[in-house]
């Protein structure tokens, strides 16, 4: 509602010595082709012209917090028609200075309701804000290896919920893999990362229970199809090599959906 608002406020300027200190600070973000790097510049204004930053438990907010997280959180939608159309849903970004604890509810099959506590890094909610720990943030710039983000963990869940429930599928574009109609291009999404889900969640549960080879991609992803989505595009996006390496298939799909130019990424 009201995007024709947008074109009416000047982007922001990011001084080059600040996005210059972000890239250095987020190498995936540096490696990627000139042309995208300049997109993604372009992007990370518009997010921090669209959005609200807010600091919680007395926390700051820097540029350099800002721009930290306007330029991870762009990167999914870097080449997805509409750029930030994908975020419309929500303008703000909750930082707390480190993780937070979570009070959780749950009905069991036999309508027990349960409580319990999460520690959690960040949360996206469903046509409202995006939580973060600034801590967490600052943890991905070390963390590339081990295919770790919380900012893009949590802007996945954005993109899944733009098709209603997080379940792990996006609203895929008409002719997603050559499918003439949306559910089957869904049945098409689905036959690639329900296996790879499976899998990845029966390795989780043999390592724990059995002493069994412990996954590359965090453990977490093994909570459900949504979560294991948002858990493989962290890893897409900053480790494709090693994304490429565990999951070929899924490396295939999401070259489709997120970079569907030409050969892909």
């Amino acid at each position: 509602m009201f995007k024709w608002l947008r074109g009416l406020r000047a982007l922001p300027d990011i001084p080059d010595a600040h996005w210059q200190a972000t890239l250095a600070r987020y190498p995936f973000l540096a490696e990627r082709p000139t042309a995208e790097i300049a997109r993604l510049r372009t992007l990370a204004a518009e997010f921090l012209r669209d959005k609200e930053f807010h600091g919680a438990r007395g926390f700051a907010i820097t540029d350099e917090v800002a721009l930290a997280i306007a330029a991870q959180a762009v990167l999914p939608v870097l080449q997805l028609k509409g750029g930030l159309d994908w975020y419309d849903d929500f303008v703000g970004v909750v930082v707390h200075p480190s993780e937070v604890v979570a009070r959780r509810k749950t009905t069991d099959e036999a309508g027990v309701v349960h409580e319990y506590d999460e520690v959690v890094a960040g949360e996206a909610m469903d046509r409202g804000p995006v939580m973060l720990s600034w801590q967490d943030v600052l943890a991905s710039s070390v963390t590339q290896a081990d295919g770790y983000n919380v900012v893009i963990h949590e802007f996945a869940h954005k993109i899944d919920m733009r098709a209603g429930d997080a379940d792990g599928c996006p609203p895929l574009p008409p002719g997603f893999a050559g499918k003439r109609s949306a559910r089957e291009a869904r049945a098409a999404w689905l036959a690639v990362l329900q296996p790879a889900y499976e899998g990845f969640r029966e390795q989780t549960i043999v390592a724990e229970r059995f002493g069994g080879d412990v996954p590359w991609l965090d453990d977490y992803g093994a909570e459900s199809i949504s979560e294991f989505f948002a858990v493989a595009c962290e890893a897409y996006f900053v480790n494709r090599p090693r994304f490429q390496a565990e999951f070929p298939p899924l490396k295939a799909l999401f070259d489709a959906f997120f970079e569907p130019g030409p050969g892909g990424d």
